[in-house]
């Protein structure tokens, strides 16, 4: 092998086996978060209503990662929005959803995936009774926080605050919500 092919491989391999330490950040050991369950037992309800739980915190991934659980029964999805630093990816886990993602629409079932890079603006509303996402960012950037926020409030925010509060994490709020009509 060549010195150089094999200086590169060397680079490479050491690069993943670092990469489980990076990734595990402060939490190294494996865990478990039982359905229902948030990652530290703190619920945050999307719009007060619908479970939005922290499966995966960017303390366990040291940044890099966040999951997040959506289960709900309430046919509506965020205003239209953009993410500056974080991109995102949609499993559908149960229900129909329709997601605009730019100026496309696009309707995901049971078993869809979609990737949502960063800057592009995007927003969903679920089309069914019931219906249930898994949705990561990545990095973990201040959703966990932002959702906590959203979680203090007494009531709906005016757009002004929901502005401010949804700048203060890292995304602009440009657009509507979308509607069933």
């Amino acid at each position: 092998m060549q010195r150089r092919k094999f200086i590169a491989s060397a680079a490479a391999l050491a690069s993943v086996a670092a990469a489980p330490e990076v990734f595990a950040g402060n939490n190294p050991k494996p865990f478990v978060v039982k359905a229902g369950e948030a990652r530290f037992g703190v619920h945050t309800p999307f719009k007060g209503v619908n479970p939005n739980d922290l499966k995966i915190s960017g303390k366990d991934t040291n940044g890099q990662l966040a999951v997040f659980e959506y289960t709900g029964h309430v046919k509506e999805g965020p205003v239209l929005h953009v993410h500056y630093d974080q991109d995102e990816i949609f499993i559908v886990v149960e229900g129909r959803y329709r997601f605009r993602v730019g100026e496309k629409e696009e309707v995901l079932e049971a078993g869809d995936t979609l990737f949502l890079p960063r800057k592009i603006p995007h927003t969903w509303i679920q089309l069914t009774d019931y219906g249930k996402l898994i949705f990561m960012v990545q990095p973990a950037g201040r959703m966990e926080e932002f959702f906590l926020r959203m979680n203090e409030l007494k009531g709906p925010p005016s757009e002004e605050e929901f502005q401010k509060i949804t700048m203060a994490h890292g995304m602009k709020n440009v657009g509507p919500a979308l509607s069933l009509e």
